[in-house]
C-alpha cells in the first residue's frame, strides 16, 4: 500500500523553525518527485515546494523562499522541510504529495494543482503564534 505520514508539525513562536518530515511506506521514495502543500483555514490548499527525483532540483514558492528547505534523505525513505523564520501566515496544514506526471511542476506554482498530485498524506498542523 503506497502511503505518506507527514509528522514534525507544532505550535511554534514567530521566527522560529519547524523540521517536518514526509515518511513513504509501499514504494521507494527516490524514484519520485515530490510537493510539499499547505492549507490555511478557509484558504484553498496551495503548493510551495518541490524536489525532483531525477537530480534532486528543488521549487519554491515565493512566500517561503529563503526561509524554507527542501531535501531528501533515500535511505530513510524521507522527505525533510526545514522551516525557519516562521511567519503567522505560515500557519496551515502541511501536506506531502506525488505529482502524478512524475515530476514537479517547474517554477510556477500557479500549476501547483492539488488534482495534479496524490498519495496525499493526513497532513500536519504547524501553528505560528506567540
Amino acid at each position: 500500500q503506497v502511503q505518506l505520514v507527514e509528522s514534525g508539525g507544532g505550535l511554534v513562536q514567530p521566527g522560529g523553525s519547524l523540521r517536518l518530515s514526509c515518511a513513504a511506506s509501499g514504494f521507494t521514495l527516490d524514484y519520485y518527485a515530490i510537493g510539499w502543500f499547505r492549507q490555511a483555514p478557509g484558504k484553498e490548499r496551495e503548493g510551495v515546494l518541490c524536489i525532483s527525483s531525477s537530480d534532486g532540483s528543488t521549487y519554491y514558492a515565493d512566500s517561503v523562499k529563503g526561509r524554507f528547505t527542501i531535501s531528501r534523505d533515500n535511505a530513510k525513505n524521507t522527505v525533510y522541510l526545514q522551516m525557519n523564520s516562521l511567519k503567522p501566515e505560515d500557519t496551515a496544514v502541511y501536506y506531502c504529495a506525488v505529482p502524478v506526471t512524475g515530476s514537479c511542476p517547474g517554477t510556477d506554482f500557479g500549476l501547483y494543482l492539488p488534482y495534479d498530485f496524490g498519495s496525499w498524506g493526513q497532513g500536519t498542523q504547524v501553528t505560528v503564534s506567540s
